[in-house]
């Protein structure tokens, strides 16, 4: 029999908790606990760990405990976590009641996505306090392949417990085919959206698209946004945005697209050009929101104010996050103002008073409006006011005004 073991340990470790679980043929539970809050809440852990020792059918161990002020959610991950690792407890669970239900809106606003390592559970306490539109919990590059298997029921719970305030629930899986050993972690355990890396054909997603529908029995499995980091996945990216109704949104990741090309990085992009245009092209033409890639320099908001200017003018919706301070920045960048919202409101207000009139052509100035520009009015008008750059009541402030 193998011990098994979950969790950093050490002085600079902050909200987390290393467990060990060394099977036994007899002798029952020993126990040895060492916690920084011990005072207060000694007694409750040793509790935690026997209860859940017993749900997950671990009669003899050995089981050491250096706790860091984890939170009962974290600690149930790693004590799962050790528990499987020595091989004991397979296929059992131990789950936080959730306080998170229901879907997200498939048409919701995208604009600016956090990635949060999946293993390191201070980062995600407060996560919902940064004001973004979602939050990736990430099972994939910022995790290590020997810390996979702990960080998923780490996710799993936190997915399950923590308030993510308005933010959508992201999960980016691994590379397929690993990835969909990641799903039943967390379809059904509120995540609201599976970013899938790495896709280069429309085969891997709706690989994934069954696997969340057989996962999640409910009538609203996550939704989908395929990310495509490779000259293959450009090449396909039309119906990989087609391939699944779950799809709402696709996006690119330029550091692994680049080196897959064979490119240099530039500041001015020129080497991702085509690429980003052709991302945006194939998700328009599917109807679903195209979404530019992260901006790794987080300390120079300066440079990522103008990447957030170039990709709204390339056609994106929303970029990626790396850092909590970005979130700001992107939202701001995202959110329509200046002439571009005076624009996409008398585009609405002119299709408005046609439509009272009962009028079928519809023209501002001496250009004609068509559905398709009144629908991306709506939707920038519609992101102003989620923004705060637009009140709620603009129509009627707008009549009152010309009265």
């Amino acid at each position: 029999m193998t011990a098994g073991e979950a969790g950093p340990r050490g002085a600079d470790v902050r909200s987390d908790v290393w467990i060990r679980v060394e099977p036994r043929d007899s002798g029952g539970i020993e126990t040895h606990v060492r916690s920084k809050v011990e005072l207060l809440y000694g007694d409750h852990l040793r509790r935690q760990v026997a209860d859940g020792l017993a749900a997950l059918d671990v009669t003899h161990a050995r089981v050491d405990v250096e706790d860091q002020g984890a939170l009962p959610l974290v600690i149930a991950a790693r004590l799962e976590a050790a528990v499987h690792a020595a091989g004991l407890g397979t296929g059992r669970h131990v789950l936080p009641d959730p306080r998170n239900a229901g879907p997200s809106a498939r048409d919701r606003f995208r604009r600016s996505r956090l990635y949060l390592p999946g293993t390191n559970p201070k980062f995600m306490m407060n996560a919902g306090l940064y004001g973004a539109d979602g939050v990736i919990l990430d099972l994939e590059d910022s995790v290590a392949p020997r810390e996979k298997p702990a960080a998923r029921p780490l996710v799993r719970n936190a997915l399950r417990f923590l308030d993510w305030g308005g933010a959508e629930r992201m999960v980016r899986i691994n590379q397929l085919p690993l990835g969909l050993e990641d799903l039943p972690y967390v379809v059904g355990h509120g995540a609201q959206m599976i970013l899938i890396p790495k896709t280069e054909s429309q085969e891997q997603v709706v690989a994934v698209a069954e696997a969340c529908a057989r996962l999640d029995v409910s009538e609203s499995p996550p939704w989908l946004m395929p990310i495509l980091e490779s000259a293959k996945g450009i090449f396909a990216a039309e119906r990989i945005a087609r391939a699944h109704p779950t799809v709402v949104a696709l996006t690119l990741g330029l550091e692994d697209l680049t080196a897959d090309l064979g490119a240099k990085r530039t500041d001015e992009g020129r080497e991702s050009q085509w690429a980003r245009s052709v991302v945006v092209a194939a998700a328009r033409a599917a109807g679903i929101t195209p979404i530019d890639t992260v901006h790794s320099d987080f300390e120079n908001l300066d440079s990522l104010r103008t990447a957030v200017a170039e990709a709204r003018d390339f056609g994106f919706e929303g970029k990626g996050c790396i850092h909590p301070r970005q979130v700001r920045v992107v939202n701001e960048g995202f959110t329509p103002a200046g002439e571009d919202l005076a624009r996409a409101k008398r585009i609405v207000l002119a299709w408005d008073e046609a439509e009272a009139a009962g009028r079928g052509v519809v023209s501002l100035g001496s250009k004609m409006i068509d559905a398709p520009v009144v629908k991306r009015a709506r939707r920038a008008v519609e992101l102003a006011v989620a923004g705060g750059t637009l009140p709620a009541d603009w129509k009627e402030r707008e009549h009152a005004g010309h009265a």
